[in-house]
């Protein structure tokens, strides 16, 4: 049903578009043939934003992969640098729910683990909507941030780091196979608000997978067989993810991108001061207002990476930006 509908969708915005396409045509052409310039620079205006509109529907067009359409899990990791990074940490998740949240899709918090001071070290969200998997895998990576400290009395310049990793929610249809012997299931208590309950029994749940060692948590819930089943979801996801990027790698000899979170490893850097510049280094793509980008303009970014990906020229990346 859900296929259905989004097929239906996206004939029905096809049919519009012609529509449209025909009835702006033949405003210009009687535009001109009664000298209305008022009449042909509206149905120019129109033709323009049809223009976005079809660049818009190319981009979705791309996110045509298996679990491109499922939710998403993100995990940001906050790097070596203590409270500055761990503060950058909370920046970025904060970023990526503001971003959701103006594409109508819903965050969950599933795992947390916060700083001493500040910013948290690490956090686990659960991103829910249409094609959420599909615009934000290209997020993964290791982020950096410049600017003049909040937490330095002098008031130096100080370079953060964090890495973000995103992987799909594996629904039904795809089957994961995890033998009980592959796995270690560990109980802990919750950290952080929860009240009583959470904070006095062993209700968190960690799974290691051994032959991969990857490792899942959640503490979100008051149940531990809830927090359980949780983490076996999003162990299959892991594995899914490996299996693909694994994939991918066969297809176009690119290497894994998750690597140390550290110099040389970033794919997009955000410059506070000196300057004002957020720059990704994989596309080119710049934004003069860091400050939008972190409230969630992440469209452009998303849009030049996922064509990037596909065609692997510039001119798309060049065509978007």
């Amino acid at each position: 049903m859900r296929e259905r509908q989004q097929l239906e969708e996206r004939i029905t915005g096809i049919r519009d578009l012609e529509s449209r396409l025909e009835d702006n045509i033949g405003l210009v052409e009687l535009g001109e043939e009664e000298d209305d310039a008022e009449v042909v620079k509206e149905a120019e205006d129109a033709l323009r934003t049809m223009k976005q509109d079809i660049d818009r529907r190319q981009i979705e067009l791309l996110l045509s992969g298996e679990a491109d359409a499922n939710d998403t899990y993100i995990e940001i990791h906050s790097g070596a640098g203590g409270t500055e990074s761990q503060d950058w940490a909370n920046m970025l998740m904060r970023m990526y729910t503001r971003w959701a949240e103006r594409h109508g899709m819903k965050v969950e918090v599933l795992e947390v683990h916060y700083g001493e001071e500040a910013g948290i070290k690490s956090v686990t969200l659960l991103v829910k909507g249409h094609n959420a998997y599909g615009w934000l895998k290209t997020e993964s990576g290791v982020h950096r941030l410049v600017r003049i400290s909040p937490f330095d009395s002098q008031a130096r310049r100080h370079t953060s780091f964090s890495s973000v990793w995103v992987y799909p929610v594996v629904d039904d249809t795809i089957e994961i196979d995890i033998p009980d012997s592959d796995v270690r299931i560990d109980t802990y208590r919750a950290s952080g608000a929860g009240g009583q309950h959470v904070n006095t029994t062993d209700s968190a749940v960690r799974i290691t997978h051994l032959p991969t060692n990857i490792v899942v948590q959640c503490q979100n819930e008051r149940s531990q067989h809830k927090n359980r089943a949780t983490a076996w979801e999003m162990l299959r996801s892991r594995l899914y993810e490996e299996e693909l990027k694994r994939r991918e790698e066969e297809a176009s000899d690119v290497e894994a991108s998750k690597t140390e979170i550290g110099w040389g490893h970033q794919i997009r850097s955000y410059v506070l001061q000196p300057y004002q510049l957020v720059k990704d280094l994989r596309t080119g793509v710049e934004s003069t207002s860091p400050q939008d980008v972190l409230d969630g303009s992440l469209d452009p970014y998303m849009e030049a990476a996922l064509a990037h990906r596909v065609h692997g020229s510039d001119l798309e990346v060049e065509d978007i930006a």
